[in-house]
């Protein structure tokens, strides 16, 4: 359990165990560096948090503004940068 509250602070989750893909959700956090085990990382930085900001206005991958409210193992694995927007209104 305690695992899943910290992925979910970070602003993403396992959807199943065992599953390639993670769900995106509203980050807890400002920003996170996690440095992986194959020497990269994965940066998490989060604009426009306040307690009014509480909606994910878009998530950016690397630049790239993400379509669709998932990220893949892969993309974590990779490292790079996930950007949240914050908005106050869905």
């Amino acid at each position: 359990m305690s695992a899943w509250y910290i992925f979910s602070a970070l602003g993403f989750y396992p959807v199943a165990p065992a599953s390639p893909q993670y769900a995106l959700g509203r980050p807890a956090i400002h920003a996170a560096t996690l440095r992986l085990e194959n020497g990269k990382t994965f940066r998490i930085r989060v604009k426009n948090q306040s307690a009014k900001n509480v909606y994910v206005k878009e998530a950016r991958l690397n630049g790239q503004r993400l379509t669709r409210p998932f990220l893949s193992h892969q993309a974590i694995v990779d490292g790079g940068e996930l950007v949240f927007t914050m908005a106050g209104k869905p």
